[in-house]
């Protein structure tokens, strides 16, 4: 069983940020959010010019209340979807590309077995339970698979990622995610159940009614995330938590994705308080639950763009506008520098 360590923000080198940004070649809060960003990232870091160089972690694994018809795809295109992004084809592999990132896809538990070395294997068991019957995994799996997430996010920040990005695969992990949500916040799913990968409305009232009735069938305590995990989350959800919190331990910046990324950073918060200072909500997704996840961590998301891909796709999208907050810090010319007097 993990134990996790994480450090407030450098309150000193945020000032100090602050006060250099403002010299720079610019009226003072002219670049918005940028400049807020900025500050961020050096109490995140203690640095005022960090290094933020990207690295993408997606975690995949299937779900047995696929079986509840709350899905528009197979199951099978978990692991279809998985030699996909190895082999470049996917979202996440592209735009991935496009930041330089690097793309590592683990399978957590992927119902099938994938036929290429290039998705690493780190299988905790076959699949979740149907979480209307049974338990999505026993505590023991959701501290294993947590696990799983933490050890690699070191290893990928150990080669030298500076800001991580954590994305997800696998048929139905909407389902469990509205279902822990709506016990975080204590409210009925109806206000936060939305169309996944696009079911019908006939889907949709269907989905409602499995996450009602799966939070009532085991009665999560909203207080403890490793009950709330093992009775109804998903393994990939609970690897995503481990390496967000592997990554603020190590005081390294996360950019979240979309809902059930943004899920699993709730439970990372529920862990580990504090931890969510080491976050940035990357964009609003059209799932109706996102923003109310986003609340939970006390963020706004930086874009809207109605996506609802999931993968760490928005994260990635995003972090350009990181980028540019970075850039405006390191190589911006300060009124001093320029010679420009006011």
């Amino acid at each position: 069983m993990l134990s996790f360590a994480i450090q407030s923000l450098d309150d000193a080198v945020m000032e100090e940020a602050r006060q250099y940004i403002d010299s720079l070649t610019k009226p003072p809060g002219s670049l918005g959010r940028l400049e807020e960003i900025a500050i961020q990232l050096a109490g995140m870091t203690s640095q005022v010019k960090p290094d933020i160089t990207p690295g993408i972690l997606v975690f995949a694994a299937d779900h047995g209340v696929v079986v509840e018809n709350v899905s528009a795809a197979p199951q099978s295109v978990t692991h279809q979807m998985a030699i996909n992004m190895v082999e470049g084809g996917a979202g996440i592999s592209i735009f991935g590309q496009m930041i330089g990132a690097t793309v590592d896809v683990y399978d957590v538990g992927i119902m099938q077995d994938v036929p290429s070395e290039k998705v690493i294997k780190k299988k905790v068991r076959i699949g979740t339970g149907n979480i209307t019957k049974e338990c999505a995994m026993t505590a023991e799996e959701a501290w294993k698979a947590i696990e799983v997430g933490y050890e690699a996010a070191k290893q990928t920040i150990a080669r030298g990622v500076r800001c991580l990005i954590v994305g997800e695969l696998g048929i139905g992990n909407t389902t469990p995610s509205s279902a822990i949500l709506s016990v975080l916040l204590e409210r009925d799913p109806l206000s936060v159940v939305g169309r996944g990968a696009g079911i019908n409305d006939e889907q949709l009232q269907n989905k409602i009614e499995v996450c009602r009735e799966s939070i009532a069938y085991h009665q999560p305590n909203k207080n403890d995330a490793i009950d709330i995990l093992s009775k109804i989350g998903g393994l990939e959800i609970a690897a995503m938590t481990g390496a967000m919190l592997a990554a603020a331990e190590l005081r390294v910046p996360i950019l979240l994705d979309g809902f059930i990324c943004t899920v699993s950073a709730c439970l990372a918060k529920l862990l580990a308080p504090g931890s969510e200072q080491y976050m940035l909500v990357s964009h609003q997704s059209v799932e109706p639950g996102h923003i109310a996840a986003s609340e939970f961590l006390g963020k706004k998301a930086l874009i809207s763009l109605d996506l609802r891909l999931g993968e760490g796709t928005g994260a990635a999208i995003a972090y350009p506008i990181v980028q540019a907050a970075n850039v405006m810090v390191k190589n911006m010319a300060t009124f001093e520098s320029a010679k420009v007097t006011l």
